[in-house]
């Protein structure tokens, strides 16, 4: 078994950060719920342990704690924020209120540099975000790291290979924070470096060949990059055993069916079954202007679509799904930890209990970014793996309030607009997505001579890594203002366009 890490989430919303720092320096992690058992750690051995920031404050006796146990099974730990601040509680140190809460960029004076910060300079800029700080060193450990407001900002326990940071060096605004990382890696726990999409590929592809054997394997095939990389996957693993289900839900952009069908049938020459249904789908939505009852709606007529399409088939065991991390990580409040659940998604918790097939998501520990490496490594053109996300709920959620044909019609006319403007200008593989939202509201406008009531567009354009944070874009605003002329012009039904500048968080990326 490779070597790995284990982080156990105490409902930071930068957990999957640390997991994604840590695959960048080439060795697996995963995360784990804070309250998983010192027995269970021990079993599945990881070869480190970290325990994230979270929301909670360790002064207060609810606040979430470990298996204590966790600090005698000989294993190095490294503590971020509230992880810290807990493992200096726990050894007998003290932790209180800050009278200044430290948040943002601050400057480490770094006291060591043997071990955790080793190649860093004696000043480091590194983010904080904290209202809690260490007041007293637990016996045993010291001081290799302080700043103006956290005199205790790093401490460590070198003998037991303990460490703690009261700054986040997950986030890209603690520029050596991947130093850090790599340093509690290889130095303290010995890590090597062994995860890779090269390795991912052949290990799961094995494992699939073992798991399948000579049965059948259906999966639902979007277009969309998870999906595209899940089928490709499969059909290099069991070849014609499987079995690629297309359904055109009439909530799809411009030519997406065309474009799907003619890849995939005709030039991978995969088993592919299209289904058309767009009818089926807006009555199912007719009158439903709630997003979540959107998301569960598409979900459930999805998958009765599916499962009378699979039926077809005869005899089917399998179903394979693209699920990603981000999805699991967002869709639930992970293993009753501390963190809360953002919103549905459709191949997370659409699927219903009477599912007839064993479920396969391969995916399922991967970011958005990592299942892109994977699609290079198997030799998918670039049009497909640097292919912006799109939900699985398709314009149905970018279409605030009901969603009608007519509407369908004027969406993907100004979304066709927006992409094709920006691949003009070289932009479409800078951006991790871009599309436009029709909003429920008419404006005035003036269209020659005339006095127009029409509807209005609202751009979205973000930067990101995975997903899960992002900024808004900034677009030029000479490329604003023609996609802004274009949409108007060219799309009946718009006079009005406006530009999205929230970043996620406090916003997510799609508006429903």
């Amino acid at each position: 078994m490779r070597d790995w890490i284990a982080v156990l989430d105490f409902g930071s919303q930068y957990t999957h950060l640390i997991a994604r720092r840590i695959r960048e320096c080439g060795v697996y992690s995963e995360i784990l719920p804070y309250n998983i058992t010192a027995e269970k750690i021990q079993e599945i051995n990881p070869k480190g342990i970290v325990l994230s920031g979270g929301p909670a404050t360790v002064t207060s006796s609810r606040s979430p704690f470990p298996d204590e146990k966790i600090f005698s099974l000989g294993i190095p730990i490294l503590g971020i924020c509230y992880g810290a601040q807990l493992m200096a509680k726990f050894f007998g140190g003290k932790v209180e209120k800050a009278k200044e809460r430290e948040y943002g960029k601050v400057i480490l004076k770094v006291r060591s540099r043997l071990t955790l910060f080793k190649g860093l300079s004696e000043k480091e800029v590194v983010w904080m975000s904290h209202g809690d700080k260490i007041t007293q060193l637990p016996p045993g450990f010291r001081i290799i790291g302080s700043t103006e407001n956290s005199s205790f900002a790093a401490i460590e326990e070198r003998k037991r290979k303990f460490f703690g940071v009261q700054f986040h060096p997950e986030v890209v605004h603690t520029p050596k924070g991947k130093i850090i990382f790599r340093n509690f890696l290889k130095e303290i726990c010995g890590c090597q470096s062994s995860w890779n999409m090269k390795s991912f590929a052949k290990e799961t592809m094995e494992k699939l060949k073992k798991e399948i054997g000579q049965e059948k394997v259906v999966c639902a095939l979007s277009g969309g990059v998870d999906s595209s990389v899940l089928t490709f996957l499969l059909y290099k693993t069991i070849g014609k055993n499987l079995f690629a289900i297309f359904i055109d839900n009439g909530l799809l952009r411009e030519n997406e069916a065309e474009i799907v069908k003619e890849r995939f049938k005709r030039f991978y020459h995969i088993n592919l079954i299209t289904v058309s249904c767009e009818d089926i789908f807006l009555k199912a939505l007719k009158g439903v202007t709630d997003p979540e009852e959107k998301r569960k709606i598409i979900g459930h007529t999805f998958i009765k679509v599916f499962e009378e399409e699979a039926k077809k088939l005869g005899k089917v065991k399998f179903l394979a799904q693209g699920t990603l991390y981000p999805d699991v990580i967002e869709s639930r409040s992970a293993w009753g930890s501390p963190s809360s659940t953002i919103k549905t998604h459709h191949n997370v918790g659409g699927l219903p209990l009477s599912l007839k097939f064993k479920l396969i998501e391969p995916f399922k520990f991967l970011f958005k970014d990592e299942v892109r490496l994977l699609g290079k490594e198997l030799g998918l053109p670039e049009e497909i793996i640097y292919r912006h996300p799109f939900p699985g709920p398709g314009l149905a959620v970018r279409i605030i309030g009901e969603v009608t044909k007519e509407k369908l019609k004027i969406l993907r006319k100004a979304d066709g607009i927006l992409l094709e403007e920006i691949k003009r200008r070289g932009l479409y593989q800078k951006l991790w997505q871009a599309f436009c939202v029709l909003l429920p509201v008419k404006t005035v406008g003036v269209m020659g001579d005339k006095r127009t009531y029409e509807n209005v567009i609202a751009l979205r354009a973000v930067t990101s890594l995975d997903g899960m944070t992002a900024d808004w874009a900034k677009l030029p605003f000479s490329l604003l203002e023609r996609i802004s002329n274009r949409i108007v012009n060219e799309v009946k039904g718009i006079n009005r366009v406006v530009y999205d500048i929230s970043s996620k968080p406090p916003s997510t990326i799609e508006w429903e």
